[in-house]
């Protein structure tokens, strides 16, 4: 790349530190969310020394402070298709896909993120962006209704548009064009207490659906969520009421566990904002809330199916009355999920991240059908670090919706996931999650065997 021209990475790191402090200033209890996080992340360090040492080593200590994910929501294919080319500016790329219309949410998504390991550990930033489907509207003037109303915005300022178009052209941006990159983006997330639309319209896509109404009755795809990583999510979610935060009745995701695995979620209630409607009507609007997440370990395609399976047994249970009693529910059934890294790595279920041992040499048998890898590992000549899951989980996501705009299952929703329309919308191929973790384990694989003078 030009040398004249500010990395992508640095790009990123600097448009999240800015949306940080802007929905910082917008929802003051978010500032309150991430001093309990950080006091609980720093009691984890300070009291386990191990999970410091498994940070330090796999090189994501400096990045557990600075991590954040975000989630907003656009209405329209052309919104989707801008949105890609803006987060390619910060080196985001479109990553799986989510289909959570099967779970009474009208949308389906995709997480625009950095996937190669440098830029990871640089800054992880995520941001995790929905498409309403205005077909599964069933009233037809309602459904052309919020088209005809979306048609009407614009979501992205003349600067921000004229500054992607020449990172497109010149391949990058210079340190002044970076910088009011930054500030014009940002204006695309920021919350308005305007809406655009009478308070009748407003009702009639609230009674819908309420995200509808997010969605559609607004300037643009306000952040309404900026998630931080904790160490400790139990932790977390225990000590929110004293902070004077409401968490939700339950933990979504995997139970708690010695090895964690995937993803785990808790959030705030939505706050209930004021607004003001096009006919000058004063209401209420719910929407925006706080969210924690806890990461574990990338699971292999095996290690996923072994984890829906169990999920699916969790979920046929009958519902448990209270968070504790949930987590262990949920611990009894994911009894059957190895629960130790060795096993997890042998039985080929998670992805790890490999590595020669500086200054020790391989001394292989000429015996043939040894397991090398296991061979070099029980020598002490090759180590290796789990790999973070860096994606996110279809029915966490949904619950953490559900809960935050008092929705129950919407089975008029249920639909065939529609991949295809979406990368349509999108204007590129979403990345398989699971092929990208494979190839980044097999990178780290063959650098550590070249490094040992090993064939494999």
């Amino acid at each position: 790349m030009n040398s004249g021209f500010v990395s992508t990475n640095e790009i990123r790191d600097q448009f999240s530190k800015a949306m940080s402090a802007m929905y910082q200033q917008e929802v003051p209890q978010y500032g309150t969310l991430l001093t309990l996080v950080a006091a609980v992340n720093d009691d984890v360090l300070r009291q386990d020394s191990a999970i410091a040492n498994e940070l330090r080593a796999r090189g994501e200590l400096a990045r557990i402070n600075v991590e954040r994910h975000g989630a907003i929501r656009v209405g329209r294919p052309q919104e989707l298709n801008l949105l890609r080319r803006m987060f390619a500016v910060m080196g985001m790329q479109p990553v799986g896909y989510y289909d959570l219309a099967a779970a009474g949410v009208p949308v389906h998504s995709t997480a625009f993120r950095p996937v190669e390991d440098e830029a990871l550990t640089y800054n992880p930033f995520r941001v995790f962006t929905s498409l309403l489907r205005l077909e599964l509207i069933e009233s037809d003037d309602l459904r052309e209704q919020a088209r005809e109303i979306l048609q009407r915005r614009s979501i992205v300022t003349p600067q921000a548009l004229s500054l992607i178009e020449r990172f497109e052209q010149q391949g990058g941006l210079n340190e002044e064009e970076a910088n009011a990159f930054v500030q014009a983006a940002l204006n695309t997330f920021r919350w308005h207490h305007d809406a655009t639309v009478d308070v009748a319209t407003y009702q009639r896509l609230h009674e819908e659906h309420r995200l509808i109404a997010d969605v559609v009755c607004f300037r643009g795809p306000h952040i309404n969520h900026l998630t931080p990583r904790t160490l400790d999510i139990d932790e977390v979610q225990r000590r929110m009421p004293e902070a004077g935060i409401h968490p939700k009745a339950i933990i979504e995701g995997p139970p708690r566990r010695a090895c964690p695995i995937l993803l785990r979620q808790t959030s705030f209630k939505a706050l209930e904002e004021t607004i003001t409607f096009a006919d000058t009507v004063k209401g209420q609007h719910t929407a925006r809330f706080g969210e924690i997440e806890q990461r574990g370990i990338a699971l292999t395609r095996k290690g996923r199916a072994l984890y829906d399976h169990l999920l699916g047994e969790s979920q046929a249970m009958p519902p448990a009355n209270d968070n504790h009693a949930h987590q262990a529910q949920l611990a009894d059934v994911f009894s059957a999920f190895p629960d130790d890294y060795p096993t997890l790595r042998k039985e080929g279920l998670a992805f790890f991240h490999y590595q020669a041992v500086p200054g020790k040499q391989a001394s292989l048998p000429d015996s043939a059908g040894i397991d090398v890898i296991e061979a070099l590992i029980e020598q002490g000549v090759l180590t290796c670090q789990p790999m973070i899951y860096e994606d996110f989980l279809p029915v966490s996501a949904a619950g953490i919706f559900q809960s935050n705009l008092g929705e129950h299952q919407r089975d008029e929703y249920a639909s065939q996931a529609n991949q295809a329309q979406f990368e349509h919308d999108l204007g590129a191929q979403v990345m398989d999650e699971i092929t990208l973790y494979y190839q980044r384990q097999q990178a780290t694989l063959e650098e550590a065997l070249a490094a040992l003078g090993v064939k494999h």
